[in-house]
């Protein structure tokens, strides 16, 4: 079967619109098979155009998928900040709760998050990983200031929360999400049941011990 002719954006609108579309396109891929199994020939694939076309718009797979990571962190970031700024008082299990909730209904952006350390920064330019670094840090001080207001964390005790938060998120959707035979395996010994994970209340669990410790005065020994 041959690839369908695709025409060369010229202008900044065109050259915009085909990044949209190769974007909605991974998007669309990452959320039937997941960031491991979607190549950059797929994605091409999917827009209809030839993988050298597409390598105009974008350096790698891996940018494609750390611009969604880049997408998603704006757009977890947006609604946890939501849920939070709903609140008047909290405690943290509250405040566990709502980072669970919002981080369990993105399954897309755990994939990402797992995989951006691990692949995604390593192979992209040098500027396009500040260029992430610089996002997810403007997102981090946004959620900073209402963890500040909530429970009166501050700027070191931040970080921690979110380097949890999003490191467990991710580590647990991977586990969580096995594939068939492995969850065929993992259900039916009763020996292996553990391996079975569930990521918004084992999320909550963790979360609300790191928040409650943080919130804890700590005592110095002489």
């Amino acid at each position: 079967m041959t690839q369908p002719a695709f025409r060369r954006a010229r202008s900044t609108e065109a050259k915009q619109a085909r990044e949209t579309a190769i974007l909605d396109a991974a998007r669309d891929l990452l959320r039937a098979r997941g960031v491991r199994d979607v190549s950059l020939g797929d994605i091409a694939a999917e827009v209809g155009m030839h993988k050298s076309a597409l390598l105009r718009y974008f350096e790698t797979r891996e940018q494609i998928f750390l611009e969604l990571t880049a997408e998603g962190w704006r757009e977890w970031s947006a609604a946890l900040r939501a849920d939070l700024a709903a609140r008047t008082a909290a405690t943290p299990a509250e405040v566990a709760g709502d980072f669970a909730a919002t981080l369990a209904a993105r399954p897309v952006f755990c994939d990402l998050l797992a995989q951006a350390p691990l692949n995604l920064e390593r192979n992209v330019s040098l500027e396009a990983v500040r260029a992430f670094k610089l996002l997810t840090l403007h997102e981090v001080a946004l959620i900073g200031e209402e963890l500040g207001r909530l429970l009166g964390l501050d700027e070191a005790q931040v970080l921690d929360t979110l380097a949890t938060a999003t490191g467990m998120a991710g580590a647990l959707w991977q586990i969580a999400s096995p594939g068939p035979r492995l969850r065929e395996l993992y259900t039916g010994d009763p020996r292996l049941a553990h391996a079975v994970v569930e990521v918004e209340p084992r999320l909550h669990r963790v979360l609300t011990a790191l928040l409650t410790g943080l919130r804890t005065p700590q005592r110095h020994v002489p």
